[in-house]
């Protein structure tokens, strides 16, 4: 993920491609960074986790890169960490906490259970992260060095783990299995399983996911190809936009709605402006699947072109083999034209005793 100075990287809730609920835990492939003041009633289970102050978590933390807690944060269960990992002061952790690499730990920690921890081990107390964030990039803008300010924000949300977007959870959030609420405007990526009401201030839902709940914003909701909402589609002011193979199992409310003729709704729709039939594809972003598919396909006929022009080979190969034969049999009338040459032979022979 991108960002660019003067952008704020918390301005949404974002969930990547692929992310489910597995029982109590939020899986996904990625990284996840959370704004301060949040509640995730969930366990979280990333490639790395990233925490405001006053942040609170419902379950363990399971990070195979680095963890990073701020001041404040809470975590009802253990927490594991890959890599590094970083507390702030008065972090509290009510189970325990093991780190394969470095811990630096901030004052007043409060570990249930104990901690271990492979590499180093540094206990001060160091102000919070994201302070100490602003203060270093206001410090490499004062001096002109926007590029190296650019390098550090792409530091904190492109790091070497794997290449998968983060899951982003944007500050005063509350998310839990039965509701994911948010000021901010929310995104859901593709092949996703979600436990839970969303509740945005704008929505768009990716293609083939599962919620198990209802869609509400303030403004515009858009629901992408073969989605199923187990429950309502509502807005307060804006549109609904339904795509193609779209399931909702309760009713759609909006101002107005774009039904794609494929889609099905159990309920029932009211619309208070313009209601009509589309046969489009409401989302605009590139469908990766899709194009994963594509280029499969792709490359199997290209597979299966070469081996067409292998076995085209072979066949030629066999039609010259057929052609030496023929040669052979050249050969053997060549033969005969050596008993020809004898019967000659014998006649000039014939002639002479005659003589």
């Amino acid at each position: 993920m991108a960002v660019r100075l003067g952008s704020d990287p918390l301005d949404r809730m974002t969930i990547p491609d692929g992310t489910t609920v597995e029982e109590h835990d939020l899986v996904t492939d990625g990284n996840v960074i959370v704004g301060g003041q949040s509640t995730v009633d969930f366990g979280v289970r990333g490639h790395s986790v990233m925490a405001g102050e006053r942040v609170s978590f419902g379950g363990h933390i399971e990070a195979e890169g680095d963890c990073r807690l701020d001041m404040w944060c809470d975590v009802n269960d253990n927490v594991l960490v890959g890599e590094n990992a970083y507390l702030g002061e008065r972090v509290r952790i009510d189970g325990q906490l093991k780190v394969a690499g470095d811990l630096d730990i901030g004052d007043d920690v409060d570990i249930e259970d104990g901690f271990e921890a492979n590499g180093w081990i540094v206990i001060r107390n160091p102000m919070p992260t994201i302070v100490f964030l602003f203060v270093y990039l206001s410090q490499l803008l004062r001096i002109g060095e926007e590029d190296a300010a650019e390098d550090v924000l792409a530091s904190l949300t492109e790091d070497d783990g794997p290449d998968h977007d983060p899951l982003v959870i944007p500050r005063g959030a509350s998310v839990s299995d039965d509701r994911w609420q948010v000021s901010t405007p929310a995104t859901v990526g593709d092949d996703c399983r979600l436990h839970g009401n969303i509740r945005a201030q704008s929505l768009t839902v990716g293609r083939n996911d599962t919620v198990f709940g209802s869609l509400r914003a303030r403004e515009d909701v858009v629901v992408g190809r073969g989605t199923e909402i187990k429950g309502d589609v509502t807005t307060r002011s804006g549109s609904v936009e339904i795509g193609p193979g779209v399931k909702v199992w309760g009713d759609v409310v909006a101002g107005d709605v774009a039904l794609h003729e494929n889609a099905t709704v159990d309920g029932t729709i009211r619309a208070t402006g313009e209601m009509r039939m589309h046969t489009d594809d409401v989302l605009d972003r590139p469908d990766e699947t899709a194009e994963a598919m594509a280029a499969a396909a792709e490359e199997l006929e290209r597979d299966e072109a070469s081996t067409t022009t292998s076995d085209e080979g072979d066949d030629t190969g066999a039609k010259d083999g057929s052609v030496d034969d023929t040669d052979s049999g050249d050969g053997s009338v060549g033969t005969d034209d050596d008993t020809d040459e004898a019967v000659s032979s014998d006649s000039d022979d014939t002639v002479e005793a005659s003589d």
